[in-house]
């Protein structure tokens, strides 16, 4: 029997791809976006002392209490906004879960959901197994700003939902008090969902605040804002994140989670609760020691022939390779990664139609400064 594919034009995403490549080939791996530094000390010491309480069966479903109401302290400390833990605060099997559960609790068969180009690439296949069909309304080539008349005129009797993400994966561009009052201006008066990937939230740079959706009442009252404590907390493997919602919308999400995985690893709920508590200064300083990771990895990259685009936000190096080589961006990654043994992340994955003649590359900078300092001595070879 060969069943005919609800996912045709999906394969093996370019993450796995350029991590295998990168082993096969002992490269230095700055491709897939992890951190290969310890997770904060404590978190360690609170996941074990909850197993040896006795928590490892499953936990509720909409997550440990402790942990939701830590969540909402903490939204209520940076952004002014208290949500209610019992009813708008749901944790989730990682941001991708959070991702999948917000599309398929309102998007229909027949809907559209405006996607901003580039995107992560769990967005459209999500929204293509609920039926709808993806949008693409591309950022700024360069600069990554959004079109927001662009993004009005994508708009049709259809449009279900608009999906944003800031800081941006992959080029870490953020948005501004004026986008948030564009983005508020072009959804008043609609019956558009919005939902806001912010899983970089406190990786914010140069003295910039991040602009939550959850700052702005007209906009979080439409949205679910989708949070990570694998970025916070160096800890991507424990896929453990959190979904804010309105009543309503967090009604409809938590029927999807409930029958996808219905909870989520129990003893790291109790850690993270936790750590939010007794150490709200990590989250509050994670901007600072990403900073200088970026500074100092883009002073070296400026003694490489390749040309570091500024990163207002999230822990990725966009460089601009095309006074290296002339190759289409996945071909110069595959050739980076066997030939000079560093790992890069095109950007061609990201987008529905690239733009044409761009030669981009993404660069993870949550590195180790071994890695790091390894990675730039083999690109000064280039």
């Amino acid at each position: 029997m060969r069943p005919e594919s609800k996912l045709p034009n999906v394969g093996t995403t370019i993450f796995t791809v350029m991590s295998q490549l990168a082993a096969e080939h002992g490269a230095v791996n700055l491709g897939q976006g992890f951190p290969d530094f310890d997770v904060p000390p404590r978190l360690v010491e609170e996941l074990a002392r909850a197993m040896r309480a006795g928590h490892n069966q499953y936990a509720p479903m909409t997550g440990v209490p402790a942990l939701r109401q830590a969540i909402a302290a903490k939204t209520a400390r940076v952004y002014g906004h208290a949500p209610d833990p019992d009813a708008e605060v749901t944790v989730t099997s990682g941001a991708t879960e959070a991702l999948f559960d917000a599309i398929h609790a309102v998007v229909r068969a027949g809907d559209e959901v405006i996607v901003l180009d580039p995107a992560y690439d769990s967005y459209e296949p999500a929204i293509e197994l609920a039926g709808a069909r993806a949008v693409h309304v591309p950022l700024d080539p360069r600069s990554f700003a959004a079109d927001w008349d662009a993004v009005r005129a994508a708009i049709t009797p259809r449009t279900r939902m608009l999906i944003v993400n800031s800081p941006h994966n992959p080029s870490g561009a953020t948005f501004s008090a004026g986008d948030m009052a564009a983005l508020e201006a072009l959804l008043d008066g609609t019956g558009i969902v919005l939902l806001s990937d912010e899983v970089y939230e406190h990786i914010v740079f140069d003295g910039a605040r991040h602009e939550s959706v959850l700052r702005y009442p007209a906009l979080r009252e439409r949205a679910f804002v989708v949070s990570s404590f694998g970025k916070t907390y160096h800890c991507t493997g424990w896929k453990i994140g959190y979904c804010i919602a309105p009543p309503r919308l967090s009604a409809e999400f938590r029927k999807v989670h409930q029958y996808n995985v219905f909870c989520t690893f129990a003893p790291a709920q109790h850690a993270f609760a936790a750590m939010l508590e007794a150490e709200p200064e990590h989250y509050e300083g994670l901007g600072a020691f990403y900073q200088a990771k970026r500074d100092g990895f883009r002073e070296r990259l400026l003694g490489t022939r390749l040309k570091p685009l500024p990163v207002p936000g999230g822990y990725f190096q966009l460089v601009d390779y095309a006074e290296v080589s002339d190759l289409d961006d996945a071909a110069f990654c595959r050739w980076l990664t066997v030939e000079h043994g560093v790992a890069a992340i095109p950007l061609s994955p990201f987008y529905a139609e690239p733009p044409a003649g761009q030669r981009l590359a993404r660069l993870c900078f949550a590195k180790n400064e071994a890695t790091l300092d390894a990675a730039i001595e083999r690109l000064r070879d280039l």
